[in-house]
C-alpha cells in the first residue's frame, strides 16, 4: 500500500473508533494487538493485510473495507431543496427480522410479503442460511420464502453476521424448542450504550431456559420438565424480550400468561403470525398476553405480510418538516404515530390525514398523511419516550432535528439509552444548537440556519438519519461518510428521497 493510501485508511479507522466511543487501547484489546500498533495504523505507518482490515471493520461495525467493492459507501447531499410528491411507507424492519426468527417454529414453508431488503435483514438471513435454513427471494416485490431443515446445523452458524445484529437474541425463544443445549454469539447492532440482556434472561428463565454468558457466547440449556407456576412478569417492557417470551411460550404445553408485555407494532405482528401457526394469543395490543401453546409439531405453509413501519413513517414526516416541504406519506400506521402527531400539532405543525384503511395483515390501521409547511414553536413540556402507546423510543431522535427548526428551546430526555443523546450533538456541525445536559438529556435551541459540511455517520441508526435529514435542509453540499448504519435499517432511502426532489449521490472513495 502507498503511504497516502495507508493514511486515508488510518483516518477512517480512527474516525470510526472515535465515533464508537472507544480508546485505542479498547480497540487493541478486541483485536488482540497492542495500543502502539493501533496508533501506527491510524497514523498510516503500518502495512495492513486484508484479514486485519476485515477484522477491524467487524470490530467497529463499520465498512472500513468491503471485499468486492471499492470501499465504504458515502452520501453527497446538495441541500436547500424543496421536496414534493407522495411516498409509500415500507414494511416494518423490526417486525420482519422477528418473523424471520419465528419461522423456525414452523417445519413448513413461511412466505413473508414485502420484506425490507436492508442490511439488518441480510445479517439474519446470513445466520439462518448458515445453519441450514433455505431462504429465497421470490420476486421484485421482496416476497421471501423461508423453509427450515429437518435439523439445524448450529455448529456452522455465521458468527460474524450474528455479532453484527442485536436481533440474534430473538433466536433464543425458537431454539429452545429445537435443542436441549445451544449457544449463540454475543449480540451487536447500534452503539447506544450499555444494553442489558437481563430482561430476556428473566423472561426465558421462567420458561425453563437457563442462559450463561461467557467466552463471547450465550450458552443456553433447556429444562424440559420445568413448568411455570405463575404468570411470567417482564422486568422491562422490552419489545425483543416480549417477542422472545412469546416464541418460548408458543410451543409449550398449556397456557402462559405474560405480564408487563410490550404492545408495540412488531410484537403485534409477531402475535398475528403465531396465530396463523395455530397459537392462540389473547390480549394482543395490551400489556397482558395469554398464550395457548401448541406442544405438537407445527408443519404448515403460512403466508403473512408485516405491517408498515411507523419509524420510517416518522422519518419521512421529519424530512418534510425540516425542509419546509409538502409531502404525502402514504400507508402510515396511525395507531403507532398518534402521540407523535399530537405533539407535532402542539408545536404548530399542520397536516391532513385520510380515512383509515387496513394493512395487508388485516389488523393494523393505516392512513395517508399530507405534511404541510408550518411555523413551529418549542413544546411547553420536555419530549420523552414511553412504552406503547406512548411516544416511540425510536422516534425520539427525530424530534431533535424537528426541534432545531422550531422557535424556542426544547428539552429532549432519552432515559432509555445513555449514548444516543450524545450522537445527536453531531447536528451542531451543520449549524444546530444542541447542548448536552448529561448522557440522557439535550437542549435544542431553534430555529437553525443549516449549513453544509462533512460528517461521519454516528454508529446509531436514528441519529445518523437525523443528520441526513438536516443535510437535506442545509445550504450547500454536505457529505455523510460511511452510511452502513443507515442501510441497516432503511431500504434505498437516498434513492427514495431523490424521487421526492432531493439531490443525494452515493459514492465510494477507496
Amino acid at each position: 500500500m502507498t503511504e497516502n493510501y495507508l493514511l486515508r485508511v488510518g483516518n477512517l479507522i480512527r474516525d470510526s473508533r472515535q465515533h464508537r466511543g472507544w480508546t485505542q487501547a479498547q480497540l487493541a484489546d478486541v483485536l488482540g494487538t497492542s495500543q502502539s500498533a493501533i496508533n501506527r495504523i491510524e497514523r498510516g505507518h503500518q502495512n495492513l493485510s486484508l484479514e486485519m482490515l476485515a477484522r477491524i471493520s467487524e470490530a467497529l461495525d463499520s465498512e472500513i473495507v468491503s471485499l468486492g467493492t471499492s470501499g465504504p459507501m458515502h452520501l453527497r447531499v446538495v441541500g436547500g431543496r424543496k421536496l414534493s410528491g407522495s411516498i409509500d411507507v415500507k414494511t416494518s424492519k423490526n417486525a420482519g427480522i422477528a418473523l424471520l426468527c419465528a419461522a423456525l417454529l414452523n417445519k413448513g414453508r413461511t412466505t413473508l410479503r414485502r420484506v425490507a431488503r436492508i442490511e439488518e435483514v441480510n445479517r439474519i438471513l446470513e445466520v439462518l442460511t448458515s445453519i441450514g435454513v433455505r431462504t429465497r427471494w421470490l420476486n421484485a416485490d421482496n416476497d421471501l420464502e423461508i423453509t427450515p431443515p429437518a435439523r439445524l446445523d448450529l455448529d456452522s452458524m455465521d458468527v460474524s453476521a450474528a455479532r453484527r445484529t442485536r436481533t440474534v437474541l430473538a433466536l433464543l425463544g425458537p431454539l429452545m424448542h429445537l435443542e436441549d443445549r445451544f449457544k449463540i454469539p454475543y449480540a451487536g447492532g447500534c452503539d447506544l450504550g450499555t444494553r442489558t440482556v437481563e430482561p430476556h434472561m428473566v423472561a426465558l428463565r421462567q420458561l425453563g431456559l437457563e442462559v450463561k454468558a461467557t467466552g463471547g457466547y450465550y450458552h443456553a440449556e433447556v429444562d424440559r420438565d420445568f413448568t411455570p407456576s405463575r404468570p411470567i412478569v417482564l422486568t422491562e417492557r422490552s419489545d425483543l424480550a416480549t417477542e422472545n417470551a412469546l416464541m418460548a411460550a408458543s410451543r409449550r404445553d398449556g397456557v402462559t400468561v405474560i405480564r408487563n408485555a410490550s404492545a408495540n407494532y412488531m410484537v403485534q405482528d409477531l402475535c398475528f403470525y403465531l396465530s396463523k401457526l395455530g397459537v392462540r394469543i389473547d390480549g394482543i395490543g395490551t400489556t397482558t398476553l395469554t398464550v395457548h401453546g401448541v406442544p405438537t409439531t407445527i408443519d404448515c405453509d403460512v403466508d403473512y405480510a408485516a405491517s408498515e413501519d411507523p419509524i420510517e413513517a416518522m422519518s419521512l414526516i421529519a424530512a418534510a418538516i425540516v425542509t419546509s416541504s409538502e409531502i404525502t406519506v402514504r400507508r402510515a400506521p396511525i395507531e403507532f404515530l398518534e402521540i407523535e402527531l399530537a405533539l407535532l400539532e402542539e408545536m404548530g405543525q399542520r397536516y391532513d390525514r385520510s380515512e383509515e384503511y387496513l394493512a395487508a395483515n388485516g389488523h393494523t390501521r393505516l392512513v395517508d398523511l399530507t405534511i404541510r409547511p408550518s411555523r413551529l414553536h418549542a413544546p411547553i413540556d420536555k419530549v420523552h419516550p414511553m412504552p406503547f402507546p406512548g411516544l416511540n423510543i425510536d422516534n425520539l431522535p427525530f424530534f431533535a432535528v424537528i426541534a432545531a427548526t422550531a422557535h424556542g428551546s426544547t428539552l429532549i430526555h432519552d432515559w432509555v439509552y445513555e449514548n444516543r443523546a450524545i450522537h445527536l450533538t453531531e447536528l451542531n456541525k451543520l449549524g444546530a444548537r444542541v447542548k448536552l445536559a448529561d448522557p440522557h438529556r439535550i437542549y435544542v435551541e431553534g430555529p437553525t440556519r443549516w449549513s453544509g459540511t462533512e460528517v461521519i455517520c454516528p454508529p446509531a441508526l436514528r441519529p445518523a438519519v437525523c443528520i441526513l435529514l438536516a443535510m437535506l435542509a442545509a445550504k450547500g453540499t454536505s457529505v455523510l461518510r460511511n452510511v452502513y448504519v443507515i442501510n441497516r435499517g432503511y431500504e434505498d432511502l437516498a434513492e427514495r428521497l431523490n424521487q421526492l426532489g432531493a439531490r443525494i449521490e452515493t459514492f465510494r472513495d477507496i
